[in-house]
């Protein structure tokens, strides 16, 4: 560690992305990831690099290519196949002390969420948790600001236009809150991004077949590790899988007045698509209503559907930071003013209670071709 400085920021330089894997499966959240890194080496005109760490894990290096990263450093060992918080941030903090990356990040995972504190510990620098956004290109973080935030003009006057640290944005207290906090004096940037908010990009061929793949000489024992996995079992539980649906339904706050009939109208309308799945505003898991699984927003899961109904939900800044980039979008508010409004493509006004069963006999009737 002695050895290790982290203040000399030439030292530094390319972005890395852990690759998160379990029980031999790439985990769909590290393609968003490295896909948004690209973005940021791009920016950069650094290199883009990918981290991962497993036991006879070289395989998925391709697939990890195939999204943007230039080259994906290859740790493996026996007691690296199962996750143990000692050995996985162990290996880390040597690569990282070794290559010196100058931006690392992870997914938001339990794993990543677990990690990245102990990582940042190690290498005594900072970490943003659950980031919503990054961005190191001054005019990019301007333009999100304007479209996000509330910030008078004269205000983006006083960015410096020639800083190069990693912006990374967060919601905070409750999500009533965005911070873009930034790490200007220690390196690496750290970060951890919660899954679902970043897009993953196409799957590209030529990409897969020229990312260069190093395998790192690992130095771990069982000394090491102060913590043994002795089994793993799988609990069965019925998860909501949100940022994988492609038709979500939510309810919010309107269906106070009914909740039991609420929640069955919206799982019908959901059960009309194929592979709808049943979401949710804060206030209604708040409430007790449903459980935070099924929360959609900054504080909650972020989304992008095909198709998203919004039943009862008024629409804060919080809850449309989730779900405003679905491809189509549709509302149903007893009030015209409602924020939702703002962001739909299709809005109904009216009491969701006599609209719901107007839409579910519709598409019954549409799908038996009346």
């Amino acid at each position: 560690m002695a050895e290790f400085n982290n203040t000399n920021l030439a030292d530094f330089s390319g972005v890395w992305v852990f690759c998160e894997q379990r029980q031999g499966e790439l985990q769909p959240t590290v393609l968003e990831l490295i896909s948004e890194g690209r973005k940021l080496a791009d920016d950069m005109g650094v290199e883009l690099c990918g981290l991962l760490l497993g036991d006879d894990v070289s395989g998925m290096a391709k697939e990890i290519g195939a999204y943007g990263a230039d080259k994906v450093y290859v740790c493996e060992d026996p007691n690296l196949k199962t996750y143990t918080t000692d050995a996985y941030a162990k290996v880390i903090c040597d690569v990282v002390m070794e290559k010196k990356p100058e931006i690392f990040l992870m997914a938001a995972t339990n794993i990543g969420r677990d990690l990245g504190p102990r990582c940042a510990a190690r290498l005594h620098t900072g970490l943003t948790a659950d980031s919503t956004h990054l961005d190191v290109d001054v005019e990019k973080y301007i333009a999100f600001l304007k479209e996000n935030s509330t910030l008078p003009d004269a205000q983006y006057a006083n960015i410096k236009k020639d800083d190069r640290n990693l912006k990374m944005t967060r919601p905070a207290f409750g999500g009533h809150l965005m911070a873009t906090i930034i790490c200007p004096r220690f390196r690496p940037q750290m970060a951890t991004v919660r899954p679902g908010v970043m897009k993953k990009g196409e799957y590209d061929e030529a990409k897969a077949n020229a990312v260069q793949v190093e395998k790192l000489a690992v130095q771990l024992s069982e000394a090491d590790i102060k913590t043994k996995v002795m089994e793993i079992v799988k609990e069965a539980k019925e998860l909501v899988d949100l940022t994988g649906a492609e038709v979500i339904i939510s309810v919010g706050r309107g269906i106070s007045k009914n909740v039991e009939e609420g929640i069955k109208l919206a799982k019908e309308l959901a059960a009309e698509f194929n592979g709808g799945v049943l979401g949710g505003s804060r206030a209604a898991t708040d409430a007790g209503w449903l459980t935070v699984d099924h929360q959609v927003g900054q504080t909650g899961k972020t989304v992008h559907p095909k198709l998203y109904i919004a039943l009862g939900i008024s629409g804060a800044i919080q809850h449309k930071a989730g779900m405003q980039d679905s491809e189509c979008i549709v509302a149903v508010n007893k009030s015209d003013t409602a924020p939702i409004f703002d962001v739909a493509d299709y809005g109904i006004c009216g009491d969701l209670f006599k609209v719901v069963p107007m839409m579910i006999e519709a598409i019954r009737a549409a799908k038996a071709g009346k």
